[in-house]
């Protein structure tokens, strides 16, 4: 064999060879797709992976029921199709948490974590006593727990103005003076003042520098009086 039919046998193997390694990596690319599809199918169409179970976590005041409820995912249906957003925002319905989470979990769980918003105030109306938590929502009716206080302002609803930096107020205050605070009181932004449990009243003003209004008022605290006025910490006077 004369060397030029030796080139060409060789080239002629070559492209045989990259022929069939074409062949073999279209086959494995669509041995791949059906395997994908398929376990996709049997997922999606199958009861093979099922919600068989709903686990809930953090529930306390609100019934692991009422979470089910609104949930509303049926036992028996293929995880996958399981919507998380919007089982989640089904749940989110219900005024008493604060947040929800629900994940798959595979092979057939189905996990819902909720928190639940802590009372921290609350006012009273006509049809009963409201409980707020730090942000304002007022998401239950009903006796207050300990530690929550009473809030006195005119319009105590999320994203009034003076409510929001009356319980900001709040969540400043280190606890030395935060347990001792019995009621909140606010007409204007900048018109707040703290009620003690005995009695004794803390003039605040707005929510700015609350921190050091707050090491301020308990200095001042173990002063005799009645009326401490923080509004102006440099000036801190004693009634």
């Amino acid at each position: 064999m004369s060397d030029k039919q030796a080139r060409a046998l060789a080239r002629e193997q070559e492209r045989d060879r990259v022929r069939r390694s074409r062949r073999k990596a279209i086959l494995i690319a669509v041995a791949v797709v059906v395997l994908v599809v398929g376990s996709a199918a049997l997922a999606y169409f199958t009861p093979l992976l099922s919600v068989r179970t709903i686990a809930v976590a953090g529930e306390s005041s609100v019934s692991e029921q009422e979470i089910l409820d609104r949930l509303d995912i049926p036992l028996g249906l293929p995880l996958v199709r399981v919507d998380t957003a919007a089982a989640a925002q089904r749940v989110a319905t219900i005024p008493a948490l604060a947040t929800v989470r629900v994940q798959r979990k595979y092979p057939s769980t189905v996990q819902v974590t909720v928190q639940e918003r802590v009372a921290v105030a609350f006012f009273d109306s006509p049809d009963g006593t409201h409980l707020l938590d730090s942000t304002g929502v007022d998401f239950a009716i009903g006796p207050p727990p300990p530690g929550a206080v009473r809030l006195v302002t005119d319009n105590p609803v999320f994203g009034d103005p003076v409510t929001k930096d009356a319980l900001a107020v709040l969540d400043t205050l280190p606890p030395l003076l935060r347990d001792q605070v019995g009621e909140l009181r606010a007409s204007t932004l900048s018109d707040i003042s703290i009620v003690l449990l005995d009695g004794r009243t803390v003039v605040w003003g707005s929510l700015d520098e609350s921190e050091r209004k707050a090491a301020v008022a308990i200095a001042l605290l173990s002063q005799p009086g009645q009326i401490f006025d923080v509004s102006s910490p440099d000036l801190p006077t004693t009634k």
